[in-house]
């Protein structure tokens, strides 16, 4: 057990002093197990690894590029034309919350109006600050800049030959367990490997069928920026809550100040009310399964620590390493109940 905590927490080390330049490896990984199921079929049908793996990065990442490119110029032009909006918004929603804020001022006696103006304000301008500094910080940094770079040309290499050498690596791994635990660690890897393609395959095709359902439904009930609204609650869907919770309270909000009638506002609710259901009964149940064994607030728990700790870079590892510790909780606990010690030791 010493051993296993001392490589934990070295590798720890490791990854927190090689934070900068592990992104493009990281995300080469993630590129290489996404596409491994392609080439699995593609060597099934008689081609070799190396062709396989070629054909399935190709096609993935022709696959990225075509979504950009028809996305992308889509989301430049909504994105210019909310921040050449955004003071009209600003007052009109000035203008729909001061009959409430002089309601509650009258009934319940509650600071001033200018008072609450102010803090408005302030708090307004210390989140665009915020905002400001969090993307230069990713903008212009050095690091952020090499990234960027890396992650273009460094990580479709990396993908391939992943994809290309993984059974080989996996076999050399294999040689080197303990042989006494050698099928538990094997069961163990198993479990995990179920665990994330449940999860961040199954979650990543739900995230893009909800970032389109949203994009087309609130572009079809006339939201301005539905497409930037939609597609931002389809990938905030991979936090558990977030993408409905956030992008139906922002499209609400919209509706509240674009629309002049309740009708259309309800039509937007709406829209995110079938969300909600299509996710949950139809897409989370066929797409990622039920055995998933990843609870909502460990997936929220770990996103929000590996950001903290490492930035993008964690954020990309945080679900495969909470699943994996997920996996080894559920080990420990059943070999715990499966002990003496918990039974009792003349049981």
């Amino acid at each position: 057990m010493a051993t296993w905590a001392a490589a934990i927490l070295a590798a720890g080390v490791v990854l927190y002093v090689l934070k900068d330049v592990l992104l493009p490896f990281v995300a080469g990984f993630l590129v290489a197990y996404m596409a491994d199921p392609l080439v699995r079929r593609l060597t099934r049908i008689g081609l070799g690894r190396a062709v396989a793996s070629m054909i399935a990065i190709l096609l993935f990442f022709l696959a990225a590029t075509g979504l950009m490119l028809m996305t992308v110029p889509i989301l430049r032009t909504q994105i210019v034309t909310f921040a050449q909006r955004l003071p009209s918004y600003i007052e009109r929603a000035r203008a729909l919350i001061e009959p409430m804020l002089e309601t509650l001022h009258t009934r319940f006696g509650l600071t001033s109006l200018d008072d609450l103006s102010k803090l408005a304000s302030s708090q307004a301008s210390e989140a665009l600050g915020w905002i400001a500094t969090l993307l230069a910080s990713l903008v212009t940094g050095g690091a952020a800049i090499v990234n960027i770079i890396s992650l273009m040309f460094i990580t479709p290499l990396v993908a391939y030959y992943l994809l290309r050498d993984w059974p080989k690596v996996m076999e050399r791994l294999d040689h080197w367990l303990p042989r006494a635990e050698a099928g538990t660690i094997r069961g163990q890897l198993l479990e995990i490997d179920r665990t994330l393609d449940g999860f961040v395959r199954g979650q990543a095709t739900v995230c893009l069928v909800l970032a389109i359902f949203y994009a087309v439904g609130l572009s079809l009930a006339g939201l301005d920026f539905g497409v930037l609204v939609g597609i931002f609650a389809g990938v905030a869907s991979f936090i558990p809550f977030l993408g409905a919770f956030g992008g139906g309270l922002l499209s609400i909000g919209l509706a509240l100040i674009q629309f002049p009638t309740w009708n259309p506002v309800f039509v937007v609710a709406g829209i995110f009310v079938f969300g909600q259901v299509l996710e949950g009964y139809v897409l989370t149940p066929k797409l990622v399964g039920d055995r998933v064994g990843l609870h909502p607030v460990w997936v929220i728990f770990a996103l929000m620590v590996g950001g903290a700790l490492f930035g993008f870079l964690g954020l990309l590892l945080a679900v495969p390493v909470a699943a994996a510790v997920g996996v080894l909780v559920r080990f420990a606990v059943a070999r715990y109940l499966d002990s003496p010690f918990y039974r009792g030791f003349g049981g």
